[in-house]
């Protein structure tokens, strides 16, 4: 789990509110997620964490951050909590994060850079959470979702133009930037070079101390390492599925329902007269006339078009109303008046005028009812079992809000109401890897991870076939796990964390001496230790380029041969502080590069980085420019509320 949140902060939280990012509020809005995110606990709101050029980061900002942070992390990880997040400097970051965005806009405004209200309407309509069912911006949605928030229109204006500011800003220093083509050609010779080298393993408890630790050294090591031992919330899900067949089945169709229901849809049952035809519309009277003329003559419809460069359509059937309709009586009069294979009399509509040929003449006759009378009860028979289904749903709900418990309920379905064993955020049962939750019940998971203890719901679990009635019956927080419950996992924790400094010790005092002269094979030697066999280790770029892309896991070392000049050496630990590596580079072979393509790609690629060094470096210096000063003990009491939250939760 750390090595989970080391990974994500280095490469995500910056994002969790971005750059530019100064309207936290109004990014919540754009993600349509800010139902639950309001902040509350001992931390006062409005509260400055930072001020920035005289404009404020409060406790509210910084607390939202964070947990919207945690959000993120949670969809690649469900039982992350917020003291993990706290514990590997996720606030920190979504603080640092914060201070960049109001660095940015108060610097904007101090030099000049103006928004007009026209901009932010624009970009404000743009908001999905303001939108109505059409996808069009809507005043009484947009009114509503301020005040579910408790917002003011001109506190979330402010923020999306400050947001915009920002972006002003940075987006041009990152774009339009092209490196010459010698640079190019030697950066891309590098983006396919081959590199090899030796890695040695020192496994931190081939190191670990021979002696066992005492009950105080073990305490000591368990008060300081408390993050390690953290279980992850757990819940106990009690449950009855219901499936369609349970529902007392309705009344069959009686002839009277099935006589209104014929006589309502009379239309539908009636004779039909229908024509196909193939259509060409023409601006002019003589323009038609001379169309016809050519088909007379023997030539086809779509060949006369074509010869003047137009096109003849194929339509669907058409019933005499409906192309009365759509072009016009005389044109309908004109169609029904011609034999099937022949064209009709041209006749004008609004779009010009029409040379039509009759394809075919599609006629049904009527049918009665004793004809559709099995597909009119089937028909209703499904309407009443779906009404039936329905209203066992919504009675049922209505039960639960009412006080109902899920047994009575369960007991008059005559359904088994069974319980899932301790499960995690991810479905897993707690202490048993591998075993997870019934799969009919994953649609419920995350519901029951957010609802109270014993408030039992109904869901849908396979649409009109099936739902569940639910609730939790147990519910354990997230906590560290007492010290007398994991003695040997603490001792072994303890192992791998003194073995892990040894090793390291170990590793340095190799690397010092390689740098030297010493052969890897006298370093080993020297260790004491009887280390596992040295690695010779070789990769080219794109190979480990297409590993991460596809997700593969690279090692350690491998990857920081990568960043390693050539004959150097470094010390790299292992993940878990389950050892060290001693890595040597020895060589680097350049590819040759002949492909003007790959030279452009390489120019571009370049020019982005030179940007996105110069977006970095302006921050910097707008940030000493607008002056920024934190405030700690406002940072602290968000931190001790978030971390009170999350054990309470």
């Amino acid at each position: 789990m750390l090595h989970f949140f080391r990974s994500f902060l280095k490469s995500k939280v910056g994002a969790i509110v971005g750059l530019v990012v100064l309207g936290l509020i109004a990014l919540a809005f754009a993600s349509g997620d800010i139902a639950g995110l309001g902040g509350s606990g001992s931390a006062a709101p409005g509260v400055a964490v930072a001020t920035v050029g005289g404009e404020k980061v409060t406790t509210d900002e910084l607390s939202l951050g964070a947990k919207r942070g945690l959000e993120r992390v949670k969809q690649q990880s469900p039982t992350a909590t917020m003291k993990q997040l706290i514990a590997e400097g996720g606030l920190q970051q979504v603080l640092d994060s914060l201070i960049d965005g109001v660095a940015f806009a108060v610097y904007g405004e101090k030099h000049g850079v103006v928004l007009s209200d026209r901009l932010v309407d624009s970009e404000l309509t743009q908001i999905p959470a303001f939108q109505g069912v059409d996808g069009k911006f809507d005043q009484n949605v947009f009114r509503q979702a301020l005040a579910q928030q408790g917002l003011s229109e001109q506190a979330l204006r402010e923020d999306i133009r400050k947001n915009m500011i920002a972006q002003e800003l940075v987006v041009p220093a990152q774009i339009g930037s092209v490196m010459s083509e010698y640079a190019a050609k030697r950066y891309a010779s590098l983006l396919s070079e081959t590199r090899s080298g030796t890695v040695v393993a020192l496994p931190s408890l081939l190191f670990a101390p021979d002696k066992q630790p005492t009950q105080a050294e073990l305490a000591t090591f368990y008060k300081a390492h408390t993050g390690q031992f953290v279980r992850p919330e757990r819940r106990t899900i009690r449950y009855a599925l219901v499936s369609a067949d349970k529902i007392p089945a309705p009344a069959a169709p009686t002839d009277a329902e099935i006589a209104a229901r014929f006589e309502a849809n009379k239309a539908a049952y009636a004779a039909k007269d229908d024509r196909r035809i193939t259509q060409l519309v023409v601006p002019t009277e003589p323009a038609a006339k001379a169309i016809v003329a050519e088909v007379e003559k023997g030539k086809s419809l779509e060949a006369a078009a074509s010869e003047k460069g137009l096109s003849a359509a194929k339509l669907e059937s058409f019933s005499r109303e409906d192309l009365s309709r759509q072009f016009s009586a005389a044109v309908a009069q004109a169609v029904f008046a011609a034999p099937v294979g022949k064209l009709a009399a041209p006749q004008k509509s609004v779009l010009g005028w029409h040379v039509i040929r009759v394809d075919e003449e599609i006629k049904t006759p009527a049918k009665t009812l004793a004809e559709v009378k099995g597909d009119l009860t089937k028909q209703i028979a499904e309407e009443k079992t779906r009404k039936s289904y329905s209203d066992a749903f919504s009675k049922i709900d209505a039960q639960l809000s009412g006080g109902s418990n899920l047994a009575e309920v369960a007991k008059s379905l005559g359904a088994e109401v069974k319980q899932t064993p301790s499960l995690t955020a991810d479905g897993q049962v707690y202490m048993k890897p591998g075993e997870t939750m019934p799969a009919e019940l994953q649609p419920l998971l995350k519901t029951a991870f957010e609802m109270g203890q014993e408030q039992p719901q109904v869901a849908e679990i396979e649409k009109g076939k099936s739902f569940a009635i639910y609730d939790v019956t147990d519910i354990q927080a997230s906590a560290p796990a007492p010290l007398a419950q994991i003695q040997n996992d603490v001792k072994l924790a303890w192992a791998i964390d003194a073995g892990s400094k040894a090793a390291k010790a170990a590793a340095l005092k190799m690397q010092a001496a390689i740098r030297k002269g010493q052969s890897i094979e006298q370093v080993m030697a020297a260790s004491g230790k009887k280390l596992p066999a040295p690695q010779q280790v070789s990769m080219s770029r794109p190979t480990l380029a297409a590993a991460l892309q596809s997700g593969r896991q690279v090692p350690p070392p491998v990857s920081l041969m990568f960043h390693m000049a050539k004959n150097t050496v470094k010390v790299q630990s292992a993940e878990g502080e389950r050892g060290w590596f001693v890595v040597q580079l020895k060589d680097i072979v350049p590819a040759t590069i002949d492909s003007p393509d790959m030279i452009r790609r390489a120019q571009t690629e370049l020019g982005q980085q030179l940007g996105q060094g110069y977006a970095s470096a302006l921050g910097a210096a707008m940030r000493k420019d607008v002056g920024v000063k934190r405030h700690d003990d406002a940072i602290t009491a968000v931190r001790d509320q978030l971390a009170g939250t999350a054990a309470a939760n």
